[in-house]
């Protein structure tokens, strides 16, 4: 039997059984996350809930936060898919507009959604992981850039993005300002940006 050996720099293919554990662990954690809270989850419950051994979850994940990271990851993996290949106006077949204001509430409301988890997978860092806010900015430059509007694209994405940051809108929430009145000032935001 002939083996390929993987070429330098490539990850060597994962072991099935190191596979089984990995889906064992997320499973585990999304359960303990979804019936406890993100504060109440830890590397000993996990592996508890999971039928590993704790020194399994830190060796896949390393810490708390990286395990949190990989549960953030499956939930934004499983929210870009919709972005770009769900039903419209998300979805492709919109008007770019309105799947600009699309995006925008959706990425707010999953934002909220996944405020706690956002904030455990970062760290003391308020920013989500930078494959995530990138695919952001290259989608909403794209939507602009299909809209006509002029100007340095990238950085009026990353302008109409900020709004919907995590601490900004924990912030307004906390002045009791409602997600409607967040969303309808993003559309206006957008909508003046657009011209």
């Amino acid at each position: 039997m002939t083996r390929l050996l993987p070429m330098a720099g490539e990850p060597a293919p994962e072991r099935a059984d190191a596979a089984r554990n990995r889906e064992a662990i997320l499973a585990a954690a999304l359960r303990l996350v979804q019936a406890r809270g993100v504060d109440c989850v830890t590397m000993e419950t996990v592996a508890s809930e999971a039928g590993v051994g704790k020194g399994t979850v830190f060796r896949r994940f390393e810490t708390r936060e990286g395990l949190m990271a990989a549960l953030l990851n499956e939930s934004e993996t499983a929210w870009q898919a919709s972005v770009i290949s769900g039903p419209p106006p998300l979805g492709p077949g919109a008007p770019p507009l309105e799947r600009l204001l699309a995006f925008g509430h959706s990425r707010l409301r999953t934002n909220v959604t996944h405020a706690a988890l956002i904030k455990a997978a970062t760290g003391s860092s308020s920013a989500r992981s930078r494959a995530a806010a990138s695919f952001a900015v290259m989608h909403v430059r794209h939507l602009l850039g299909e809209l006509g509007v002029s100007g340095d694209l990238l950085l009026l994405s990353i302008a109409l993005l900020a709004p919907l940051d995590v601490v900004v809108v924990e912030q307004q929430q906390a002045d009791d300002i409602s997600l409607e009145r967040i969303e309808a000032g993003w559309d206006d935001l957008v909508r003046r940006v657009v011209g």
